[in-house]
């Protein structure tokens, strides 16, 4: 009989309100087998994220608390309320946090954080844990590790972090890794290396791990065992099989049949929106002697392209390939050389017409304003004539136009979920009436059923107000539903470009290839 390395029995999560206790994880028990993978899904705001926190007690305790009859045990050993439980904390238990910019120190290089956590736990060097931290880096995919190592997280993109956190998290050789939602930020090439680096690790190291994450693809590739989780309860429990297979709720059954169906289908027009001649974008790489930059990185190499009016331009890509530099360069947010030219009088009202949704909508939204003061403040630029009767008016049409309500203006960012965060985001591009929106991988952060929601919810908008898209994202399945042309990127260079049914039907790029390959 297999040996259950972590057990949870009647796990109950409260949390203390203006009105009383919220019960959020409601009485759920389950087993990991030592060396096995269990596989934890459900929408956003299921409890999958709020159950993992609560093994290694890294919730918001006093406002968070457990019922009495709630247990975690590590073997034999209770956890919760463990006075040592920092000493499993990296030790025997490794973490990748969902939204990694979060979870890295600014302050430090992402070189240092790692091999401060080896040194924590192992007697080496100074020198020895530096080696380590590059091997580290090196294993997870990070090209230049050696140099990489004196980076800082904000000079990384969303997927080399998230790297950076799973190095973090394997370098003590964990008995149990807890990944929650560890490829979010990753293309589907990186998210495959990931998932083959993790498996290989399991089986090196006879390693156990809960795999949370809402792509349930992913799930089907790594799990031995699945939960499935609705509301805070486990409503199916199985074999990766039997779930998969023959699931017996309805819910389940939901998931797993839930795909991007959503075809845009936008309508062709004549006229140019913008076209862009032989981009640069580059930064200092190295200095000679008298201090002057002897070697840039080319972040965006000579691209050229040209987009229409009501035409969706796909830009996909591996994590640092340029994608969203393009986008931002095109925002005029960095400097770029070269030629970028707008037409249909955007230049004259640049700010307004041209709009960007960012990648992650917790650390875009200023956690000091409410959402009426974060979707209005657009209009404090721009409208400055417009009365506050009038400008409320205007908001609240506008999120209303995003699915959120009236209720919502007094509330701020950390009391949303994801989703709604990406409304917000949405909400506040669109108060100005642009005629151009670039979406830096809008949905990379949801669950399927979410990620149709906002999708649908483009779809409707731009139909609403003719709008023109730039949509960054790994996800190809995202892409191809509401692509009219794609642009492959890799290594800051386009590598192919053409019309959707080309790139997805008949490639003709060997990276590109690959991508389709890992999308289908």
């Amino acid at each position: 009989m297999t040996d259950n390395i972590l057990s949870i029995k009647n796990l109950s999560v409260f949390f203390h309100t203006e009105d009383g206790c919220n019960e959020v994880v409601k009485n759920i028990s389950f087993n990991l087998p030592k060396g096995k993978i269990l596989g934890i899904v459900g929408e956003s705001g299921s409890g999958k994220s709020l159950t993992a926190l609560s093994i290694l007690g890294l919730l918001p305790y006093p406002k968070a608390f457990h019922s009495p009859q709630s247990s975690i045990k590590y073997k034999t050993i209770e956890l919760l309320n463990n006075p040592n439980l920092s000493h499993y904390r990296g030790l025997k238990f490794g973490f990748v946090f969902q939204e990694p910019m979060s979870s890295l120190n600014p302050l430090h290089t992402i070189g240092h954080q790692i091999a401060e956590a080896i040194s924590i736990h192992q007697k080496i060097s100074s020198d020895i844990a530096k080696q380590e931290a590059i091997r580290l880096l090196g294993i997870t995919g990070i090209r230049n590790a050696a140099h990489k190592y004196d980076a800082y997280p904000h000079e990384l993109s969303g997927g080399q972090r998230q790297r950076v956190m799973i190095a973090m998290a394997i370098a003590n050789h964990p008995d149990i890794l807890i990944a929650d939602e560890p490829t979010t930020a990753l293309d589907t090439t990186i998210q495959k290396q990931i998932i083959d680096l993790l498996l290989k690790f399991k089986e090196e190291l006879n390693m156990s791990m809960l795999f949370i994450s809402h792509d349930l693809h992913l799930i089907k590739q790594i799990a031995d065992d699945v939960i499935v989780m609705k509301q805070g309860e486990i409503v199916e429990h199985g074999t990766c099989e039997q779930i998969f297979s023959h699931p017996q709720n309805n819910y389940t059954k939901k998931l797993i049949n839930s795909h991007n169906t959503l075809n845009f289908n936008t309508k062709e027009t004549k006229n140019m929106l913008f076209e862009i001649q032989n981009m640069v974008v580059k930064y200092p790489f190295k200095k000679n002697f008298w201090g002057n930059t002897s070697h840039y990185l080319y972040a965006v190499n000579n691209i050229s392209l040209s987009l229409k009016e009501k035409e969706n331009l796909g830009i996909v890509g591996e994590s640092g390939s340029g994608k969203t530099t393009l986008g931002q360069a095109i925002c005029h947010l960095i400097k770029f050389e070269g030629d970028l030219k707008f037409y249909n009088g955007i230049e004259k009202n640049f700010r307004k017409s041209v709009q960007i949704v960012f990648q992650d909508p917790f650390n875009s939204l200023n956690p000091r304003m409410n959402i009426e003061q974060i979707v209005g403040e657009g209009l404090e630029v721009h409208y400055k004539e417009i009365n506050k009767k009038d400008k409320k008016q205007r908001i609240i049409q506008t999120l209303k136009e995003v699915g959120l309500s009236e209720t919502d203006l007094i509330k701020y960012p950390h009391e949303f979920s994801g989703g709604q965060r990406q409304r917000i985001a949405i909400a506040r591009a669109l108060i100005l009436d642009p005629k151009l929106l670039i979406l830096d991988e809008p949905t990379s952060a949801l669950d399927i059923t979410m990620q149709q929601q906002i999708l649908k919810l483009l779809h409707n908008i731009q139909k609403d107000r003719d709008l023109t898209y730039v949509f960054i994202s790994h996800d190809l399945n995202a892409v191809a539903s509401i692509a009219d042309k794609i642009v492959v990127m890799q290594n800051g260079k386009i590598v192919e470009y053409g019309n959707k049914q080309q790139i997805f039907e008949n490639p003709q790029n060997e990276y590109t290839q690959k991508l389709i390959n890992a999308f289908n």
